[in-house]
């Protein structure tokens, strides 16, 4: 193809695109450093944005040709892209083939970033960093050409729009398996701290839910109707699972908590990603409305019955509303919807629900048994876990000798106003709600904290 096939219309969407994907990445740190504990809000920040930045790089070097080089064997993609070799100006279908491949590099980093959350508060960041190296480019890259780079998974037929199987479902259970493998959490789950900052939590959903209209809409890689449909889908998909989880927990629990809104929309917008250029608009709502109210079980009853601590609940809610949204593709999709889709079970077509669980169970088995491997051989070069004394401490001192709040100042304050230092360092960490420890796990119903 020559440069004159690049549509301008098509491009200019597509750089858009690129560019709310990207505002994701630091959107989910505000999402996870708000639930953390007000000693690890900088530890958990810096794991997302050190992703964009390690994976920014590794995408250009070698993640970008190992996803979407020329097909090897249905498994993975060959070097011929290496250091973005033969990647220019040059179109790739309507858009320039650099653009192609930085929109495409955004999932990676935001993949990466995703499964931290199962483990924020107790990693140790030389141990983040090769762990993030080595995930991306053994689990996420490989995976990633399965479902869109030409491999085994997109020539058995499975669907899957905008990542359902590559970003959630990869990033669910390695989260869970990280989680399993670095242990419980210091006085889990009767003694963690409570979410430091809800208000910066729901500021983190409104960057992810604004980003995700890129991340999906943005996978058509047209600006025509498809873009706008999926548009659509996803906003409509967003609210119905959020409508979901808090009435759930509403009626559960008697009052309908703000985490928990903000939880669904989150739980929505997973659920609809591999559905978005496929399903029309009461599908979306069905989808929305279930993956909020399936998420909502998993954190809140899943989680304490099975015992493992997934401090953010990335499995619970990428895992598991991943895993739903794929299965609703087979049920739901429409080729009145996109023609190079395929009908799925409700419009007569049973065997879409094979290539669909076939995904799924591939994607859980390589990624789980993948990040397991990986974990076991960080431990043997760099130990996984902080000390006792570093995780009481916090990773934000621990680990990049930064505190996110200078509590001393804030007391100092207090106390220049006529009360006694002691009342004032009462009532500033009272204000602030970081009093030490949650009563199980939070006082508030459907708390999440780490």
């Amino acid at each position: 193809m020559s440069v004159a096939e690049i549509n301008a219309g098509d491009t200019a969407w597509l750089l858009v695109s690129t560019a709310m994907v990207m505002l994701m990445t630091p959107g989910l740190a505000f999402f996870y450093a708000g639930m953390a504990g007000h000693r690890n809000v900088l530890g958990t920040i810096m794991q997302s944005f050190f992703a964009l930045c390690l994976i920014s790089v590794q995408w250009v070097l070698w993640g970008y040709t190992l996803a979407f080089g020329p097909d090897v064997s249905g498994v993975v993609g060959g070097l011929k892209y290496l250091g973005l070799s033969g990647v220019g100006q040059e179109a790739n279908g309507s858009i320039p083939h650099l653009l192609f491949m930085m929109f495409q590099g955004m999932f990676a980093i935001i993949t990466v970033a995703l499964m931290t959350g199962a483990f924020a508060d107790r990693i140790r960041f030389p141990a983040f960093v090769l762990l993030s190296l080595l995930w991306a480019t053994l689990i996420y890259d490989p995976l990633a050409h399965w479902v869109w780079g030409g491999g085994w998974l997109q020539s058995l037929g499975a669907l899957d729009f905008a990542g359902g199987t590559v970003v959630h479902i990869s990033s669910g259970i390695s989260a869970l398996v990280a989680a399993l493998v670095i242990g419980r959490r210091i006085g889990y789950p009767g003694k963690v701290p409570p979410p430091h900052s809800l208000p910066l939590t729901v500021l983190g959903t409104g960057l992810l839910w604004f980003g995700w209209f890129g991340f999906n809409a943005g996978s058509s890689l047209t600006s025509g109707g498809l873009a706008a449909s999926a548009f659509v889908i996803t906003n409509t998909a967003a609210a119905a699972a959020a409508l979901g989880w808090t009435f759930t927990e509403w009626l559960l629990r008697g009052k309908p908590t703000v985490l928990g809104a903000a939880s669904g929309a989150v739980a929505g917008l997973v659920a609809i990603t591999p559905a978005s250029g496929f399903v029309g608009p009461i599908a979306s709502i069905l989808i929305g409305l279930v993956g909020g109210v399936l998420c909502y079980f998993a954190v809140n009853n899943l989680k304490p019955r099975l015992g493992y601590d997934d401090s953010l609940d990335v499995f619970g809610i990428h895992g598991v509303g991943g895993t739903w949204g794929a299965i609703a593709t087979g049920i739901f999709a429409s080729k009145a919807v996109n023609p190079a889709g395929a009908d799925g079970l409700i419009y007569g077509n049973a065997a879409l629900m094979a290539p669909q669980l076939i995904s799924i169970l591939a994607t859980v088995l390589f990624a789980g048994v993948g990040t397991f491997v990986i974990l076991k051989l960080v431990n043997l070069v760099c130990r996984l876990r902080v000390t006792e004394e570093q995780e009481l401490m916090g990773l934000d001192l621990s680990q990049h000798g930064e505190s996110a709040y200078n509590l001393q100042t804030i007391f100092s304050a207090g106390a220049g106003h006529g009360a006694s230092p002691n009342m004032a360092q009462h009532q500033g960490v009272s204000a602030m709600g970081i009093t030490g420890h949650s009563v199980a796990g939070g006082a508030t119903p459907g708390s999440r904290g780490v």
